[in-house]
């Protein structure tokens, strides 16, 4: 697929953009904090509705209004759609598709698909595990766009249950009532928390092959990079009732997944009510969750080490790169029909990587239907990469035929 016409309303810094695209390579070029990233920011969080950059949708609407509009005509094989996407700051996001009435945001989701390049992802490697959370659960509502709905139901039922977690121990007493409420909650939340956990498995079961495929091919094949989940299930009871710690590694590898990708939706959802029954005294205490997806992580390994706090600069590097690679493979997988492919765009990562790296990643994502690529030097885009460039300027664009 590609992005035919892209346009911004009070979007960041710009009042009103519009700019023609196309297959292939485009290339946008100019000085840092001209506004090149908020470009294809916006493409981004078409996509996705969230942003590489922020946690917030405030800091995406220009400063003094009180809304911004992204829209987008996207080209996949033969059809056409078009995209509208209000941004509301405290209020509901909606969306328009091919014009016709507003509907809620995500259910745009699945229509664009893109996987952007920047050099935020070095936080999939070395930062908390909420970074490698946030990457799994983006990339399993690109590709199936119903589990938005489930990370939304599992987010609703822990805020409500952490407040009443949180309101019992302010009290200082943990009434009966505290826990028959505590017991509804417990059941959805096990039933929520099986589907996210469940899925997420799934989709590191297609991830793995790839990572390992896409680190290879940026480096000299000497290291395997490998992820692992690890669900705060695996410190529960195991199936005969006997405690199970955390797995460890067997021959200098981490081991699999605690067996949880052999369970089924009944299985977790059961796994989860007696975890959550065995941590109750310590949840009552803390007044906070402490089982369940949003606690879970993804390992990742390098040989025999873990890369966080072990891997160097440059493999982690090219492990962070092998992720979105890996994202992009998969997402190709999953759609083979003609156009399916996503969006590439990589934002200012070139000036980030040594020439080795640069020519490597050039040479995979060079072949891509559509390539979007931002860089403050055009002189730091590799040969394989040198398609058509367009200038940003203040407020707006110039591609040698018009500014905008």
């Amino acid at each position: 697929m590609f992005i035919e016409y892209l346009s911004l309303t009070d979007f960041r810094t710009y009042p009103q953009l519009d700019v023609g695209l196309g297959p292939g390579v485009t290339v946008f070029v100019g000085a840092n904090g001209i506004g090149k990233t908020n470009i294809v920011e916006a493409i981004g969080y078409l996509a996705s509705l969230s942003s590489h950059r922020v946690s917030s949708d405030l800091p995406l609407v220009r400063f003094g209004t009180g809304q911004a509009l992204v829209r987008a005509r996207v080209v996949r094989g033969s059809q056409v759609t078009s995209l509208e996407l209000e941004l509301n700051p405290g209020k509901a996001n909606r969306a328009r598709i091919n014009r016709a009435n507003p509907v809620r945001a995500r259910e745009i989701l699945g229509i664009l698909r893109t996987v952007l390049f920047a050099p935020e992802d070095l936080a999939l490697v070395k930062g908390d595990p909420s970074s490698r959370r946030r990457f799994l659960d983006e990339l399993l509502t690109s590709l199936v766009p119903h589990h938005a709905a489930t990370r939304s139901d599992y987010e609703r039922v822990l805020k409500q249950r952490n407040a009443l977690l949180k309101s019992a121990r302010a009290s200082g007493r943990f009434t009966s009532a505290h826990e028959a409420t505590l017991e509804v909650w417990d059941h959805h939340m096990a039933q929520a928390g099986a589907a996210l956990v469940r899925a997420r498995l799934e989709l590191v079961q297609l991830l793995q092959p790839q990572i390992a495929r896409a680190y290879a091919s940026l480096t000299d094949g000497s290291k395997q990079a490998r992820a692992v989940y690890r669900s705060t299930l695996e410190s529960q009871l195991s199936d005969d009732g006997e405690p199970e710690g955390m797995p460890g590694t067997t021959a200098g590898l981490p081991a699999a997944d605690g067996g949880l990708s052999g369970l089924g939706l009944e299985q977790l959802r059961s796994r989860y009510l007696d975890a959550l029954r065995q941590q109750r005294r310590r949840e009552v205490e803390r007044g906070i969750s402490l089982v369940g997806p949003h606690r879970d992580e993804l390992e990742l390994w390098l040989g025999p080490a873990p890369a966080k706090g072990y891997a160097s600069h440059g493999e982690t590097w090219s492990l962070a790169l092998a992720l979105r690679l890996a994202s992009y493979y998969v997402l190709c997988e999953d759609g083979q029909g003609p156009g399916a492919a996503p969006v590439l765009i990589l934002d200012d990562v070139f000036a980030e990587l040594d020439n080795q790296r640069r020519g490597k990643l050039a040479d995979i994502v060079a072949g891509a239907e559509q390539v979007l690529v931002t860089a403050a030097v055009a002189e730091d885009i590799p040969a394989a990469l040198r398609g058509g460039q367009i200038t940003v300027v203040p407020g707006g664009v110039f591609d040698g035929r018009q500014s905008a």
